[in-house]
């Protein structure tokens, strides 16, 4: 009998282990039980945050940091990586425009701006990278990606001619964009941009409506947000002959995805399936005999995109069993086990404090996967 082989495809656990941590913490308790196992580790991620680690820890990389222009356009430190091949780059745009950036008091998305992430876009380019991965999510900007093209490039003007300032609110003034300086180089570049989310740019289920609340927008200010994007539609439709108000994704990262539509010769996906392309996810599960997934959470919203609930559907399609562990385990999980799931458990041995329970999170997840193991193996 060949000696059981294990994929574990999991993401982090927010705060307290990275996706590499879990599946080495996983493939301990397994090997306490099946000292010959073959454990198949894929960290992985769904295009937010801990999508730039989990590749480089796969697919091999440098991580790079670079002082870039911060959401209110002061200087703050950001990363971004180049994997291996020399030729694909790995960016989170939280990292230069994020939410983390800003204290609650501070943020304003009316002002607020992508240049930094465009920034780093600039750099990899300067680096002779040929493909961009893009994670999108946790922004802290509404600005269409406007910074962002005025990073590489474009320029957004006024009925006299003068620049916009920084800021989704600006684009209300907006009567020219000048596309003329735009760094050629994007034309030559492939651009996977991974999305969570599928808003269109406007309306009520738009960027504006839909997010700016969460960075402080008064209802006042997702009015004017909502009306300036719609307008910076309106100049993309009739001077670019693009139209991105509704594409699906347009609204991802305060409207990111309509500027990287309407500037660049960009893709759109799930952050998932990117992930699960990019580390060869399928190819390692033909292999296994079991596949374990999970992250710090798993509840109803698992299967809107997340990481376990795409490693559960690669998993299912290739008929192999999945195992999810989670630190927590929430309402409607059982709708999951209709979607793939083979078995849902907690890492969680007691009622303890959130604090305990992420310190000691590699210890939980090594004795979990031991107790499992020992249940698959029972005779």
């Amino acid at each position: 009998m060949h000696n059981p082989v294990f994929v574990l495809a999991l993401d982090s656990f927010k705060g307290s282990m990275t996706a590499k941590e879990v599946c080495e913490a996983m493939e301990k308790g397994i090997k306490k039980v099946l000292p010959d196992a073959v454990c198949i580790k894929i960290p992985m991620a769904d295009g937010g945050e801990g999508t730039m680690q989990a590749l480089v820890d796969v697919l091999g990389g440098e991580i790079f940091e670079q002082e870039v222009t911060g959401p209110l356009g002061n200087q703050v430190t950001a990363s971004y990586a180049i994997l291996d091949d020399k030729q694909t780059a790995v960016i989170e745009m939280a990292s230069a425009s994020g939410l983390q950036h800003l204290s609650k008091a501070e943020l304003n998305p009316l002002v607020t701006t992508t240049f930094g992430t465009g920034e780093i876009v600039r750099t990899c380019l300067d680096k002779g990278v040929k493909k961009i991965i893009l994670g999108l999510g946790g922004s802290a900007t509404n600005d269409g990606g406007s910074g962002f093209m005025q990073a590489l490039g474009a320029k957004f003007l006024d009925k006299e001619g003068f620049e916009l300032p920084f800021g989704g609110g600006a684009l209300k003034y907006l009567h020219k964009i000048d596309i003329s300086s735009i760094d050629k180089r994007l034309g030559e570049t492939t651009i996977e941009v991974a999305c969570d989310v599928t808003n269109p740019l406007c309306g009520e289920n738009g960027a504006s409506v839909v997010y700016g609340p969460q960075k402080v927008a008064t209802p006042e200010m997702v009015r004017i947000l909502d009306d300036a994007l719609n307008h910076y539609s309106q100049v993309i439709k009739n001077q670019l002959e693009k139209d991105v108000a509704d594409i699906p994704c347009a609204g991802a990262a305060g409207g990111l995805g309509a500027g990287l539509l309407a500037f660049t010769n960009a893709n759109l996906c799930k952050g998932i399936d990117i992930v699960i392309k990019h580390t060869n996810l399928r190819e390692a599960i033909k292999k296994a005999d079991f596949v374990f997934t999970g992250e710090g959470r798993i509840d109803s919203q698992t299967q809107y995109g997340k990481t376990p609930f795409g490693v559960a559907q690669v998993a299912k399609s290739e008929n192999k069993r999945v195992i999810a562990i989670a630190g927590s385990v929430g309402d409607g999980v059982e709708s999951l086990y209709e979607a793939g799931f083979d078995a849902i458990f907690s890492i969680i041995p007691d009622a303890i404090s959130l604090e305990i329970a992420m310190q000691s999170g590699k210890e939980n997840i090594e004795r979990t996967m031991e107790n499992i193991i020992r249940v698959l193996v029972m005779k």
